[in-house]
């Protein structure tokens, strides 16, 4: 769950910007990424932050400054990366289901490609032979993580080329001269058993051993983060103590040293978010008893569309009696945010926080029943909140209608 911030901090930015609120604390960025480079400092390995999880500018320069790198999935990503300062040498582009035309943009760009399909990789190679060098994904066949929604290495995933079309892939490699410089696979997020990461860099091993010049091996990410107290989340010392063995044995046999990447993106911010929402409604059923917030799958879908937990806490009634409550939202739609949640009494006007809202939240974000996407506040050290995004206005709503 969320890195403790004071309660008087979000009670004082949601009445300093209002209600919804998205607050993210940039000391828990850096002490995460701090984490990971200390876990795999065993062995030359560099991260790139997957900027799907959350786009905002303001947190971008704060990755950048750390030394982190960006792993975009479109070509706005890689233009926001660019916009922001990161060098193309630092940004690496996984698209899917992309024109050809896209991965030739990135490629002007100057940043590393990342292609998952053997029809692009083969129209790529025959425009352009060996002369702009690529990395492979590929699909291990691995379900990972604690949901299918979100595991992406399994047999039907779209994502990467099967392990089982490796004499095609080689073929197309060969017959049209292509450069692989390095190798990628991505199973799933929330993945607990560092195990799993494990069996996916055998796999990796096993398809490099076909490829003599790689400079890289790309583990993807799946870290997962605690949602709750008690909650696990991925061992990363171990794994990063693991991973260094495995490649330095791996080296000796391969006869060149090759990089570890990795693209963390929920485990970076998503720990250093939280949505404050205020109750709007307090209405009692003959079965339940519902807290109506104004907010809804329009500012935080994931536990709609992931079934995910957020911890919930009440910042204006900490020290109430428990009571049971389902926490929904105002949108004309099914948005329940948590069923039967144990809460300090909650009472119209109260404002509630939810926890571990940097990933993910914002950025699928939408204007649903013609409701306002929420602000951005920036908490760093002891510096005053920072709005890093204003809120919506009817305005906006009508922009680009004509």
């Amino acid at each position: 769950m969320s890195a403790s911030l004071p309660t008087s901090a979000l009670l004082a930015a949601a009445a300093q910007f209002g209600t919804p609120l998205y607050v993210y604390q940039a000391d828990t960025i850096r002490a995460q990424y701090h984490k990971l480079t200390s876990a795999f400092s065993g062995h030359p390995t560099r991260f790139f932050y997957a900027c799907k999880a959350l786009t905002n500018v303001a947190v971008l320069k704060v990755l950048l400054a750390e030394g982190a790198g960006l792993d975009c999935v479109s070509i706005n990503e890689v233009r926001l990366g660019l916009h922001v300062g990161f060098q193309p040498e630092n940004i690496l582009f996984t698209p899917n289901s992309v024109a050809f035309s896209e991965l030739v943009e990135a490629k002007d760009l100057g940043v590393n490609l990342n292609i998952d399909n053997l029809s692009l990789l083969e129209q790529f190679g025959a425009t352009f032979g060996g002369s702009y060098p690529v990395c492979v994904r590929l699909n291990p066949h691995i379900e990972a993580g604690g949901n299918y929604k979100i595991s992406t290495g399994h047999i039907d995933s779209k994502f990467g080329v099967s392990i089982h079309q490796m004499r095609h892939l080689e073929r197309v490699v060969k017959g049209t001269g292509l450069h692989v410089r390095g190798l990628h696979m991505h199973t799933g997020s929330e993945i607990k058993d560092v195990a799993v990461f494990l069996r996916a860099l055998d796999i990796l091993f096993d398809a490099a051993r076909r490829f003599p010049q790689l400079e890289f091996l790309d583990l993807g990410s799946g870290f997962k983060v605690p949602y709750k107290p008690g909650d696990p989340e991925t061992d990363v010392a171990s794994l990063g103590q693991q991973v260094a063995a495995a490649f330095h044995e791996f080296e000796q046999e391969y006869g060149r040293p090759l990089e570890a990447w990795f693209e963390p993106g929920k485990y970076l911010v998503s720990e250093a978010g939280y949505l404050l929402v205020e109750v709007s409604t307090v209405k009692h059923t003959t079965a339940t008893v519902f807290a109506g917030v104004n907010s809804g799958f329009n500012h935080l879908i994931r536990p709609m569309m992931y079934d995910a937990y957020h911890y919930i806490t009440n910042l204006s009634h900490p020290s109430g009696p428990e009571r049971l409550y389902t926490v929904v939202g105002n949108i004309c739609e099914t948005d329940t945010f948590a069923w039967d949640r144990l809460l300090p009494e909650v009472r119209e006007g109260d404002v509630l926080a939810f926890h571990n809202a940097g990933a993910y939240g914002f950025e699928m974000s939408s204007s649903f029943n013609s409701r306002l996407r929420p602000a951005e506040v920036l908490l760093d050290g002891d510096a005053a909140p920072r709005l890093i995004r204003r809120r919506q206005t009817f305005e906006d709503l009508l922009a680009g209608q004509v």
